[in-house]
């Protein structure tokens, strides 16, 4: 616990620590010591430290606050994170919004149609969250949905991602395959669960913590894109110990602005092996002797992680 700071007694009760589990604007709920709930506002000054983004506090940050006669809360300050993600703010491009920190796991749910998620998708999320030093994982969602060539790719997709290290699921909301799994892997963590409008977080949420009972949306015939149903980040506890992180479409955190020298290390593969490259700036796009380009050539690397990588060093489009 926090000295007072000055405050005389009067003005609060006592000041406390927890960690933000929902942001609507002004107002924070944040949890504190035995799962209590306090409604929270933020202090005046803590708006003017000149922090970069939209949102001083965001969903997982843990904070200090005054706890008021009245019941609610005054954050006071933010204990520092270990991680944190971000994406551009929709009205203002040159902010930023935090959209949560001190993740232990990024997951990304993944169908392979309705909608589709595109193997550039996968790496462009998987390289935005290698830049916050958060590890990912893929969840194949609507298992049951799938058979013959769209199963067939469901399972391309796990022998791609699968052997470089990224733990793979393959999950249905309906038959409730892989939730066990997903239990287990969640559990003790405070996991983030992404992907496109209409992949079937929402459900696969409910099954994961039925008590929950979010909304989930209908797939929009015109586009086969799923309606939005999630309008802000929100972590909720779980019952096997750990958060779970839901959050609104990911359009905008994956389209962070990478400086091409680093995309590189944001490919296990890549990074691995450039070392050997004889020139220490090379980009593995038309340089000589490029020891990434050769290992594309003797089938050591993938064609299509490597596409995928030039296509991010050309800031070409991702959604197609």
């Amino acid at each position: 616990m926090l000295p007072a700071q000055g405050k005389q007694a009067a003005a609060y009760l006592c000041e406390v620590d927890g960690i933000v589990l929902k942001s609507t604007g002004s107002w924070l709920q944040v949890a504190g010591s035995e799962h209590a709930m306090y409604s929270c506002r933020v202090r005046g000054q803590l708006r003017l430290r000149g922090i970069d983004s939209t949102n001083p506090i965001a969903v997982g940050d843990h904070v200090f606050f005054e706890i008021q006669d009245d019941g609610n809360g005054i954050i006071t300050d933010i204990a520092p994170r270990k991680n944190y993600i971000i994406r551009k703010s929709v009205k203002l491009s040159k902010q930023t919004q935090i959209l949560a920190a001190n993740i232990d796991m990024a997951w990304l749910v993944v169908t392979p149609e309705l909608p589709k998620t595109s193997t550039g998708f996968i790496d462009r999320f998987i390289a935005a969250a290698e830049s916050f030093r958060i590890p990912t994982g893929l969840i194949f969602n609507k298992s049951d949905l799938f058979k013959e060539d769209l199963e067939a790719v469901q399972h391309e997709y796990i022998d791609l991602y699968a052997p470089l290290g990224y733990p793979c699921f393959k999950t249905s909301s309906i038959t409730h395959e892989g939730i066990s799994d997903l239990h287990e892997a969640f559990s003790g963590k405070v996991n983030l669960l992404a992907g496109h409008s209409g992949v079937g977080k929402s459900s696969l949420i409910n099954v994961l913590e039925p008590e929950l009972k979010l909304k989930t949306g209908d797939i929009s015939r015109q586009h086969l894109k799923g309606k939005h149903t999630t309008t802000f980040a929100e972590m909720h506890p779980l019952r096997m110990g750990g958060f779970l992180i839901d959050t609104p479409g990911i359009r905008e955190f994956v389209n962070i602005d990478f400086k091409p020298a680093e995309i590189g290390h944001y490919f296990v593969e890549i990074r691995a092996r450039m070392h050997a490259c004889k020139f220490n700036n090379c980009l593995h796009e038309n340089e000589k002797d490029c020891a990434i380009k050769a290992a594309v050539e003797k089938g050591e690397i993938n064609r299509v992680r490597y596409y995928n990588y030039l296509s991010i060093l050309r800031n070409e489009d991702i959604f197609r």
